[in-house]
């Protein structure tokens, strides 16, 4: 009965993110330029999603949206209920904060500050009384098998190392959904496979993952992809993702 009704209220639950007809164009040069043309879905609550595209596809300007970065031209979005295409910047930048957590591909590090620092960065933007602002972000750093990196600077640490300590970033306000643009890009393939394995075991924690990319090998690992071209989604797929777990199949 319990399991019943946990069902139910999970399928009751409003999806993580809503887009609805959501259009993007921009004016360069005095032209308009469709960047989103009308695009439409729902990704659900824990969800492992692969957005995949060429370049000019629409698929960075979807990311931008949907991390309240951006706001559309027309359309809405909506995240947890909330229709974030209607906030005022003051209320996206909150939002962001508490709902989204960001992994880019060039880390986004910043250089003079140690890995720990790095992590406390967005706790200083939290208006909660009483944070131990450092105990959280060593425990972030320890999850990513970093303990023994915190004081380093990024020049100190490989690739991989510095995306680890993005993703404990990117984790430190305990957020519910991950944004990551071509977060193996800067990496080789041993490291990205990795990195992935980090996704995946964040996804199997209950997190929504959202992947830009345009590696099939990345998209993989996601038990969805959508596909754009010219501004559009034009395939929404469900797969089989690749098994990260220490018993899977690939290293």
């Amino acid at each position: 009965m319990t399991t019943m009704i946990a069902s139910a209220l999970h399928e009751s639950a409003p999806p993580a993110i809503e887009c609805r007809d959501l259009s993007r164009t921009y004016n360069l040069g005095g032209e308009s330029v469709p960047a989103l043309r009308g695009v439409s879905f729902k990704i659900d609550r824990g969800e492992f999603v692969a957005i995949m595209g060429a370049s000019g596809s629409g698929k960075s300007t979807l990311l931008n949206l949907l991390g309240a970065l951006d706001k559309p031209t027309s359309g809405e979005i909506v995240m947890d209920g909330e229709t974030v295409s209607a906030m005022r910047d003051d209320a996206l930048a909150a939002l962001r904060n508490r709902k989204i957590g960001f992994v880019f591909q060039q880390f986004n590090l910043l250089p003079r500050m140690s890995a720990l620092e790095n992590v406390i960065l967005p706790l200083n933007y939290s208006r909660e009384v009483g944070l131990n602002k450092k105990a959280l972000a060593l425990a972030r750093l320890a999850e990513m098998g970093l303990d023994a990196r915190v004081h380093h600077r990024p020049s100190q640490l490989s690739g991989g190392q510095q995306q680890r300590v993005a993703i404990a970033r990117s984790l430190v306000n305990d957020p519910s959904i991950i944004l990551a643009d071509e977060p193996t890009g800067a990496l080789d393939t041993h490291t990205s496979q990795e990195i992935m394995r980090l996704f995946s075991l964040l996804h199997a924690k209950g997190l929504t993952v959202i992947v830009i990319t345009h590696e099939p090998e990345v998209a993989a690992y996601a038990g969805r992809v959508l596909r754009f071209r010219d501004g559009e989604l034009i395939a929404d797929v469900r797969q089989a993702p690749i098994d990260a777990s220490p018993q899977g199949q690939r290293p």
